[in-house]
């Protein structure tokens, strides 16, 4: 199914949109792993390890994943066991600096603010990231999407489960359904990573993905990757999802 086609599932009763965060509602991964990277790489240094990253070459290995599993993944890929106090610092060094980083460059965007507002009128609207609280609230706020996700409706695969998790495990999907009184199709997920759609599906939720932050030159190979993960639909931005719903 290309982007903008009709959806293979009806979604006539969704009530609630359940939104992924980064690279989603707003263009965040990128300078959030030119910030990772350092973290990154200051730890693969420290434990011996001869690997470094770009942001580029992070984001290719880690999009959908937090830090926690991401660090966790590298390591073993290595042979090589992360003193796990040790590795709960360097979560908090990483989600300090991505945090603060994110909190100057991002910027209200009138293609994600403006049909959002719209959606949220006939939805409701929840978020569901595997980033943290603390930096998501400072996403919102720097993007001008903080009225549309209050506190309450944030769900954070690092903090909002007793055990810290990350996508694709279905685990903060299944909570935010749980809490939010949805199920099946009554949620729709909306996620740009192939990983979060796998943990939406997972939970037994439809979902459709979004290539509104997704560059031009990767945009085929991310499609393609949708698909295998099972979502519903493909579309382009924001404004498509709108009209995608309204016709549903």
């Amino acid at each position: 199914m290309s982007a903008g086609a009709a959806p293979a599932a009806d979604l006539s009763e969704v009530r609630v949109l359940l939104c992924d965060a980064d690279g989603c509602l707003f263009p965040s991964e990128e300078p959030a792993f030119e910030a990772s990277a350092v973290v990154t790489n200051r730890l693969l240094a420290d434990y011996g390890i001869d690997r470094r990253f770009s942001a580029d070459e992070l984001r290719a290995a880690a999009t959908g994943k937090n830090f926690r599993a991401t660090a966790l993944e590298l390591a073993g890929a290595h042979g090589v066991r992360l003193d796990l106090d040790d590795l709960e610092r360097r979560v908090e060094d990483e989600r300090r600096e991505v945090t603060e980083h994110l909190r100057r460059v991002l910027a209200p965007d009138p293609e994600v603010v403006e049909p959002l507002t719209a959606l949220g009128a006939r939805y409701g609207l929840a978020v569901v990231s595997s980033s943290a609280l603390a930096r998501l609230d400072a996403c919102f706020e720097a993007s001008g999407l903080a009225g549309l996700f209050p506190a309450a409706v944030r769900y954070s695969a690092e903090d909002s489960l007793e055990m810290p998790t990350s996508k694709p495990d279905p685990a903060i999907y299944a909570l935010a359904g749980q809490e939010l009184g949805v199920a099946g199709p009554q949620a729709l997920a909306v996620e740009d990573s192939p990983t979060g759609a796998l943990s939406a599906v997972r939970a037994g939720l439809p979902a459709v993905g979004m290539l509104q932050y997704v560059a031009p030159a990767e945009r085929e190979a991310r499609v393609a990757a949708l698909h295998d993960a099972g979502v519903a639909a493909i579309v382009s931005s924001w404004r498509e999802l709108a009209g995608l719903l309204g016709s549903a």
